[in-house]
């Protein structure tokens, strides 16, 4: 009979060394799911980031159509004169502006006019509240800021501000067009008329 394999032991394997094992398999997978967590907080914020930043340009753009604050400079009290590249200069109050367009309301504008022979020609300015004109236009001007060399307020006892608060005071219900043909051109810059009150054969500015 073979006893060879009498002698041979069972191997023992010390308890430790299977929790050690099992120990090491749950701090590998406690790792990787601190990792996924790290990493969505990491999505999260980058997300939150570019939304922000977005934002950011948002009204960066939207702010940088106020002309970077010249709209903070008009005087809503006084007259404002607007002073167009063609030459021709419109008076009233600027309601809005920006670096596109201005916003002009209760527009008045100069017009000259001569009369007589080249020799004794006399020469005229008038002040004419924008509105009679032969295509009737709203008492409102959206303008080109291309279109603007530059503007200013005016003061109060300038002759236009006079001329304009001597209108006003004259018309309380507003301009009346169907008066404009017993209106005359005057010889005085301080007066207001209504539009296309020239006289015959007159040579006139308007715009």
């Amino acid at each position: 009979m073979d006893f060879s394999n009498r002698s041979t032991q069972p191997q023992t394997v010390a308890p430790g060394a299977h929790v050690a094992a099992a120990t090491g398999s749950g701090a590998s997978k406690k790792g990787q799911s601190d990792k996924g967590a790290w990493g969505r907080w990491a999505f999260v914020l980058l997300v939150g980031a570019i939304t922000v930043l977005l934002l950011a340009v948002a009204l960066r753009v939207s702010f940088s159509n106020t002309s970077s604050g010249e709209d903070g400079y008009v005087d809503s009290g006084k007259l404002q004169a607007v002073f167009l590249n063609t030459g021709q200069v419109y008076f009233g109050h600027i309601t809005k502006l920006n670096s596109t367009y201005f916003v002009v309301k209760n527009i008045y504008y100069l017009q000259t006019s001569s009369t007589g022979s080249t020799a004794n020609a006399s020469t005229s300015v008038s002040l004419v509240k924008l509105g009679c004109e032969l295509h009737e236009p709203y008492d409102q001007m959206v303008i080109n800021r291309s279109q603007v060399t530059f503007w200013e307020n005016l003061q109060d006892n300038g002759q236009v501000a006079a001329a304009v608060k001597k209108f006003v005071a004259a018309n309380p219900n507003g301009q009346k067009c169907a008066d404009q043909s017993s209106s005359s051109s005057t010889n005085s810059s301080s007066s207001v008329q209504n539009a296309g009150t020239s006289t015959p054969g007159a040579t006139t500015t308007k715009p």
